[in-house]
């Protein structure tokens, strides 16, 4: 069984849904967490959620983590509550979809701005901290659509394929301060915005998943989990798919 007891996890878009599932794990393994995201009522409940399930220390922060100022400041607030932090998990992430001849300049500059460059802002202000202790993971969610791309996705497949370029780069830079960076590139994973599909629409995709299923939040966490590990010391600068075998 994965231990984290004793370690400090930050994971942002962590209100609902995948980010929820991962800092839900990490607390279930023993990490104290702050969980991040925009909507400050949504984080609070989220966070006091998990630390009534889990008996961790959790701690709620409402950012715009897309802004320079407001990443600064929400280190700062961090290692105020506690002295370390060892694990960073980017998850947060939006879409604004629409064909690339009709897609609006800040539709695209606003995917960039919360998917990717939050991705940089939040890694910069971590490895500070992690180069210091000698010590850290950073777990970077990206998609099967930043491997593949998407029609309609332009921007958020240039977003989610950033990801992984900055991911290689970023574990090359800290490999030898024992610090890891690895992405994990999740397929269609069974969600509010799944669920809404239509049948047709659910059919089609799961003729493309050669397990024919889609996959579940937790299985994403499990895999959040292992990299948040010391367990996995000798991995870094990977992309692992878990899509159900979309990708081969």
């Amino acid at each position: 069984m994965i231990d984290l007891k004793g370690q400090t996890a930050l994971v942002t878009g962590a209100s609902r849904g995948l980010g929820y599932a991962i800092a839900l794990r990490l607390a279930q393994q023993g990490a104290t967490v702050h969980l991040v995201a925009r909507n400050a009522e949504a984080i609070q409940e989220a966070a006091k959620k998990i630390a009534a399930e889990t008996g961790s220390t959790t701690h709620a922060h409402a950012a715009d983590i897309g802004d320079s100022a407001a990443v600064n400041a929400l280190f700062d607030a961090v290692l105020k509550l506690t002295p370390s932090l060892e694990i960073l998990v980017n998850n947060a992430g939006i879409t604004k979809d629409g064909l690339l001849m009709r897609m609006k300049d800040e539709d695209f500059d606003e995917v960039i701005r919360i998917n990717l460059r939050s991705v940089f802002l939040c890694s910069r202000s971590a490895v500070k901290t992690m180069i210091r202790q000698k010590y850290g993971r950073i777990i970077n969610l990206t998609s099967i659509v930043g491997v593949h791309g998407q029609a309609g996705q332009a921007n958020y497949a240039a977003s989610k394929a950033g990801i992984i370029g900055f991911t290689k780069s970023c574990a090359k830079e800290v490999a030898s301060r024992n610090i890891t960076c690895n992405a994990i590139a999740p397929g269609f994973i069974e969600s509010d915005m799944t669920q809404a599909l239509n049948e047709a629409q659910k059919t089609g995709i799961l003729a493309s998943i050669p397990m024919g299923r889609m996959g579940g939040a937790g299985e994403i966490a499990d895999l959040t989990a292992y990299l948040a590990s010391r367990e996995s010391a000798y991995l870094t600068g990977q992309v692992l798919s878990i899509d159900g075998g979309m990708g081969i």
